[in-house]
């Protein structure tokens, strides 16, 4: 693994070193116990930016075998397999990895508006998944991801990795069991300064146009322009959902998590293009809102202000009756909070006796606690690997992914609609908002068909 600045969690990232002394075994120990009928062999589609990280998280683990890598980039395949046991296979269109029989699963890293077919294709295919998240670009792709993975029962991990580290399942478990009393509001952020530059002008030139028609894929034809091409197609709708479901989804997920909750029970949300410049498509600022049946959830983005959103500056935090719980990327904290003894004076001139025994009639109900670890993606990848033998759950499974990505892409249609949209999470439909629901997906360009 790379000591590097991974885009997954704006942090970085563990060295090789931590990593072992930390995991229940080494790369190096499962290498030296395992033969070579119990390795996993995998197959990587999208060897980019995140693949490259996902790959190296899976490196880690002595029991997988990189068989093969497909990219549109012979420069990014070439990158992995060097850094590979062996001479993976090369493919640039990824039916023909998936037709490999050598191969037992595969991870997806590609830009957003691919996993879904690339899910299914594989599922079908008869590999077991490892998808990045977001899970998909509609609501509709990723039910129908769920419905073949449950047909053709594969193992399936969403990449959304805080799953995967202990620290954050005991800070799971503490808010379940009421150690911050009733949480009734839950908040994560994302917050940078890409003002004034952003995503700059120039359009640029496809390698060649061959390239950028399979990398659009079912999106809509567009002329090329390099903004919309690798790290910064997030910032396009016809590619991703924005930093709403590139962050929002790591915060919904660890929330959604905390709270036990599965789906929200309307959403609206606020915001635009208010300080940018620049040819991107999703705000640079934006609060989004939802009722989970009595908490509210809340995302908030800036992106032409980097002031830390919070007293700590965490990414998360939840705020309970008896204390308040913060979340960072690698450790968390719970602040008591003071509760009165007393209930609420009614203020008046005539005898300030009461009022003055408000405030120090407050004392804390719970006691500080914090913990430190790590959600290292290569937790995530271990899991993976461990459920593919045993077959079992993994940590994020398809059904999590989805609950999860499914929350915040109605966030942006919330947005986008400018509308309180009320959520009927067994139909996966808006009660209220008919136009709303028209949103849920969109008619992939011909000959591409959701499977």
């Amino acid at each position: 693994m790379r000591t590097g600045y991974s885009e997954e969690t704006g942090r970085h990232n563990m060295n090789r070193r931590d990593f072992t002394r930390t995991a229940s075994f080494s790369a190096l120990s499962y290498s030296q116990i395992l033969g070579a009928n119990d390795r996993v062999r995998m197959g990587y589609i999208g060897v980019g930016n995140r693949g490259d990280q996902v790959h190296d998280a899976f490196l880690e683990h002595g029991d997988q075998q990189t068989v093969a890598v497909c990219d549109l980039r012979d420069s990014y395949m070439d990158h992995a397999v060097r850094k590979s046991r062996g001479t993976p296979a090369k493919f640039n269109d990824y039916r023909r990895l998936l037709d490999q029989k050598d191969i037992d699963a595969v991870a997806i890293s590609t830009p957003d508006h691919w996993h879904a077919l690339m899910f299914i294709d594989a599922c079908h295919a008869g590999k077991d998944v490892y998808v990045e998240k977001p899970l998909s670009l509609t609501v509709v792709e990723g039910r129908r991801m769920v419905e073949v993975a449950e047909k053709t029962k594969r193992v399936t991990q969403v990449g959304i990795h805080r799953r995967s580290g202990k620290f954050l399942q005991e800070a799971v478990q503490m808010v379940r069991e009421g150690g911050i009393g009733q949480v009734t509001v839950a908040q994560g952020w994302h917050v940078s300064n890409e003002w004034p530059v952003g995503l700059g002008t120039e359009a640029g030139t496809p390698a060649n146009e061959e390239e950028w028609d399979r990398w659009l894929g079912p999106a809509p034809k567009v002329p090329f322009d390099k903004a919309r091409m690798y790290y910064t197609f997030r910032w396009f709708y016809s590619y991703s959902g924005g930093q709403l479901t590139n962050f929002g989804v790591h915060y919904m997920d660890m929330l959604r998590w905390c709270l036990g909750k599965d789906a929200p029970r309307s959403v609206v949300a606020m915001g635009g293009k208010f300080a940018m410049k620049d040819k991107r498509e999703i705000p640079d600022t934006l609060e989004v809102i939802w009722d989970f049946d009595g908490v509210m959830v809340i995302f908030t983005q800036s992106n032409a202000n980097a002031a830390p959103g919070n007293a700590q500056g965490a990414d998360m935090v939840l705020r309970g009756t008896k204390g308040t719980l913060y979340l960072h990327g690698s450790r968390w904290e719970v602040v008591p909070e003071r509760n009165p003894a007393l209930e609420l004076p009614a203020r008046t001139p005539l005898d300030r006796t009461a009022e003055r025994a408000y405030n120090p009639s407050r004392k804390a109900q719970i006691e500080p606690r914090s913990a430190k670890g790590s959600a290292d993606t290569a937790f995530h990848a271990r899991n993976f690997l461990d459920c593919i033998k045993s077959r079992a759950q993994c940590n994020c499974d398809i059904l999590t992914g989805h609950l999860s990505t499914s929350a915040t892409l109605i966030g942006n249609i919330a947005h986008k609609t400018r509308s309180y949209l009320e959520w009927d999470s067994k139909a996966e439909k808006f009660s209220n908002n008919a136009a709303a629901n028209r949103l849920l997906h969109y008619a992939y360009r011909p000959p591409y068909k959701l499977g």
